[in-house]
């Protein structure tokens, strides 16, 4: 369920695979991170302290909502830069403009007609696709935009999580956008999508609650004039 394709650029093997984890998951511990990998915790910290050493994770003490102070692993500003962000400056600079010349609501408008198109295209594939395929798709899709998007099953309940913002600079000026992302879930998984944590907000992921409810196919659906639009973007 979770994507195993993304990679760190420039690590590979067992610290790209720690550098993942630890963005994924931070703060996390050495301990936590050796029962992950299934490898000793000295094997772990070898590896943690080469990146540390990079200037990529830092170690301190990190108080938990329930137990006592513990020592864990976050990246640091040079480890975040590794990750998705390259559009940042150029991006976040011409939405500014559009924002002075035509209001607010051209940003998220701008936002909301491109995520509009993208369900366009996914609804020929998805539209009679079972849930789990429609998770699969979108994750594989958000993933490859930058968001390292998974999602997850348990006892009926759906949850999908992407631990990168991809867009992060720009939803720190304008966070009126990830409403436009909560709606495509919606619109295209065809189910209540509900968030429960916010990256922007200083939560590790932006997680949904995914709720199909009694119905198993999308909301979206087939239109002559849809049909059109597709074949345009084709």
């Amino acid at each position: 369920m979770a994507n195993g394709d993304a990679l760190v650029p420039g690590y590979r093997g067992m610290r790209g695979q720690i550098l993942l984890e630890v963005k994924k998951s931070q703060p996390v511990t050495a301990k936590q991170l050796s029962g992950v990998f299934r490898v000793s915790t000295n094997a772990v910290r070898r590896h943690l302290k080469e990146l540390e050493l990079a200037g990529l994770v830092r170690f301190g003490r990190e108080q938990h909502r329930l137990g006592a102070p513990a020592f864990a692993y976050r990246l640091t500003e040079e480890g975040e830069a590794l990750f998705p962000n390259g559009y940042r400056d150029a991006l976040t600079e011409l939405l500014e403009q559009v924002a002075e010349r035509d209001g607010r609501d051209a940003v998220v408008q701008m936002f909301e007609e491109r995520y509009a198109q993208l369900t366009r295209k996914l609804q020929i594939e998805l539209a009679l696709a079972p849930r789990e395929r429609r998770l699969e798709v979108v994750a594989r899709i958000m993933t490859e935009a930058g968001y390292m998007a998974e999602w997850s099953e348990s006892a009926g309940l759906f949850s999908f999580a992407e631990h990168n913002c991809a867009l992060r600079a720009v939803v720190q000026r304008f966070p009126e956008v990830c409403a436009a992302e909560e709606k495509f879930l919606k619109d295209v998984l065809g189910a209540d999508v509900a968030r429960r944590a916010h990256i922007v907000s200083g939560c590790n992921a932006c997680e949904y609650a995914i709720n199909f409810g009694a119905s198993d196919t999308p909301v979206v659906t087939l239109t002559p004039r849809n049909r059109a639009a597709d074949r345009e973007q084709l």
